[in-house]
Order: structure tokens, then C-alpha cells, then sequence
């Protein structure tokens, strides 16, 4: 279980940083706050260590440049808001970071995005190729085509999602708040911060408000969800309040900041429990005996020359269970090939799927690190 003293070694972050940290109190986004975050980040960021950012302050931008000064109430006029502040709040990311030799990528997703298994699959290469090249994805909602009014949560919320999608291992939500208290600190001089806690902790529902701000709607319960989702892969988070002097530094070099909430299971067990429990089985999968030994000894990639039969209807990402010559299940994954097309690999080397398919996105039929055995 992760403590203060493991934080400075975490490779992979996952960082969100809301409106009121990026805007200048409804006159669109901060500069000046913008270059200071990344010379943090651009900080922490060296050889070693990964980074996504998940960032707010499209609305607000977007407000300042349209002459709002209100945040609008209609659905069709925060969209319209959101992407007319998109175009700043990327061109503000993009210029800070690289005058610290950084590139970025803008990544618009929605929740129906991560839901759909072959688009989460999708996502996921693309952030992982990302990384591995070096640039910083910027992930925003895609506000435009969401059909739920836009919450000031759906960041925080977006923000563990990715976690998840990426494997982070911490997950950093900064705020205006300084954590997570057991009392509203605002009118209770007596209220304690709550430092270190295990996420599934029953108490800390009690102590999560719903104090909500000028540009944006919800409260320290959305960042509990929040924090609660990314446990989900092993992900511990940092609720931490963004105005203390280099937050992000401190946090980085192990320094008491905020609440760090801690999942109750490494990460290997929570997201194969996640995979074992929460997804409904689209089709199957009939091993030979080898396949099977391979999965139980060696926790290994299901390669397609060891799949005997395909049944169901599947797209690609999406849940597929694996049986034994005996009938039995062994094993159940996301899949990373279509019904149609796993029918034409099976029992196939990997080598000859793009003979096969004309193409190869993946040599595995399903990951390991998307494969749960039974």
C-alpha cells in the first residue's frame, strides 16, 4: 500500500487541475498560473517519470472571450463555450510546455468513450504511444458532443477514468481546497484534515461536502468518486489544494500535502478483480491444452494459435470468456480482435495476421495485462 515516502517513486501521474487554478477570478485563463504549473510538471518530468493532464478552464475560457460573465445555464450554450475556450486553453498548454521542449497532444474524450471497448482500447494505445514518445497528452472532455450537462465533477471523474485507461499510479487532483476534512473547515475552526486514508473507508462519505464555485459545479464528493474509480486499478490519490507554493514539487518530493486516499489492493489484483467482475462476456473462446497450461503457469498473453473454436458476436475491446478443452472457463479478457476477425487468426501465428487480415494492431488476441485467470 503506497505511504508519502513511495510518492517520489511513481514513474506514471495522472494530473488534474481545475477551473479555479487556471482562470484569474472570470477573466479567462491565467498565463502566468499556466507556465507555473508546467514548470512544475516539466519539474517532475524526467527521464523515468510519465505524465497525463487532464485539464479545466474550457467554459471559463470561453466565457471571458465571448464577454459572459455569468456561466451559462443552458446545455447548448456551455458547449458552445467549451469549444470556443478549447481553442485557448490548448494554444496556452502548448506554448508553455514547449518552451520546456515538451510537445503536447490534445485528447478529447467522453465517458461513453472509456465505456465502449473497442474506443477504451483505441484510447488506450493512443495514450500509451504518446507517452512512450515523450509528449504530454492534455485530456479534456469532449464537451461538444456530451449529452449530460457539463459538472464541474466530469474532470475529476474523466481525470480517474484515465487513470485507469493508463495504469497510473497516482492519480493528483488539485483544487482550491487543501483536502479532504472531517468538517466543512470553512465554518469549523476544529476541523482536522484527513491526511492518509484507505479510499473504501465508509467515513469519508460523511466528510465529502458539496460546496460548489463560481465556474464550476459540485464539491469535494466528486473527488472522492473520483478517487474511488481510480482505485479500481490500483491507483492511489492526492486531493491537494493547488494554492500552496510548488504544490506539485512537494507532493512529488513525498512532502505532507492534502489527503492521500490509497486503494486497498495492489494494482495487479484490482484491476484483474475489475475485469473478473464488472463485464458482461460477449462471446467465447475454446483453448487447446497448451494455451491453457500457458495462462495458469506463466500468466502470459493469449496468443490466437492456441484458440481452437470462436463463438459469440464481439467487436474488438470488448469482453470474451476462455474455456478449457473440458468445457470449463479458464480465463475471460478484453479481446483485441473482432468475432469475425478472430475467427480467421484462430489457431494462426501472429506472424501471418496481416497475410490473414491485410493488417496486425496487436500480436495478442488478448493482453495479459487485459486477461483475468480464473
Amino acid at each position: 500500500m503506497i505511504t508519502r515516502a513511495d510518492i517520489p517513486r511513481t514513474r506514471r501521474w495522472v494530473v488534474k487541475i481545475g477551473s479555479a487554478l487556471l482562470t484569474a477570478e472570470g477573466a479567462g485563463l491565467d498565463r502566468q498560473a499556466l507556465g507555473g504549473w508546467v514548470d512544475q510538471l516539466a519539474e517532475w518530468l524526467q527521464p523515468g517519470h510519465e505524465l497525463v493532464l487532464v485539464s479545466s478552464g474550457a467554459v471559463a475560457e470561453g466565457m471571458c472571450r465571448m464577454g459572459w460573465d455569468r456561466r451559462p445555464d443552458t446545455l447548448h450554450e456551455l458547449q458552445a463555450a467549451a469549444a470556443i475556450g478549447q481553442m485557448g486553453l490548448v494554444q496556452a498548454w502548448e506554448s508553455c510546455f514547449q518552451r520546456r521542449g515538451r510537445h503536447t497532444a490534445q485528447v478529447l474524450v467522453t465517458h461513453d468513450d472509456l465505456s465502449d471497448r473497442k474506443r477504451y482500447l483505441n484510447a488506450r494505445s493512443t495514450l500509451q504511444t504518446l507517452i512512450s514518445l515523450g509528449v504530454v497528452p492534455v485530456v479534456n472532455e469532449n464537451d461538444v458532443v456530451a449529452n449530460d450537462e457539463l459538472r464541474f465533477g466530469d474532470n475529476d471523474t474523466l481525470a480517474a477514468l484515465v487513470a485507469n485507461l493508463v495504469e497510473a499510479e497516482l492519480l493528483v487532483l488539485l483544487t482550491d481546497q487543501d483536502g479532504l476534512f472531517d468538517a466543512d473547515p470553512r465554518s469549523n475552526p476544529n476541523a482536522r484534515l484527513i491526511e492518509h486514508a484507505q479510499v473504501d473507508d465508509p467515513s469519508l462519505d460523511r466528510y465529502a461536502g458539496s460546496s460548489k464555485g463560481a465556474l464550476g459545479s459540485g464539491g469535494m464528493h466528486t473527488k472522492l468518486r473520483a478517487a474511488r474509480l481510480a482505485a479500481r486499478s490500483g491507483t492511489a490519490t492526492i486531493i491537494a489544494s493547488g494554492k500552496q507554493p510548488d504544490a506539485l514539487c512537494n507532493i512529488a518530493a513525498g512532502q505532507e500535502l492534502g489527503s492521500l486516499l490509497v486503494p486497498t489492493q495492489e494494482p495487479d489484483a484490482a484491476r484483474k478483480r475489475w475485469l473478473a467482475g464488472q463485464l458482461q462476456a460477449r462471446g467465447r473462446l475454446s483453448l487447446d491444452a497448451g494455451a491453457v497450461r500457458m495462462l495458469r503457469k506463466s500468466g502470459s498473453s493469449l496468443l490466437a494459435v492456441g484458440v481452437t473454436e470462436v463463438e459469440g458476436h464481439f467487436s474488438r475491446g470488448e469482453m470474451v470468456v476462455c474455456l478449457g478443452p473440458d468445457g470449463r472457463e479458464v480465463a475471460r479478457g478484453l479481446v483485441n480482435y473482432s468475432a469475425e476477425e478472430s475467427r480467421r487468426i484462430a489457431g494462426k501465428a501472429s506472424s501471418r495476421f496481416e497475410e490473414i487480415l491485410g493488417y496486425m494492431d496487436d500480436e495478442e488476441l488478448i493482453h495479459r495485462d487485459n486477461l483475468v485467470v480464473l
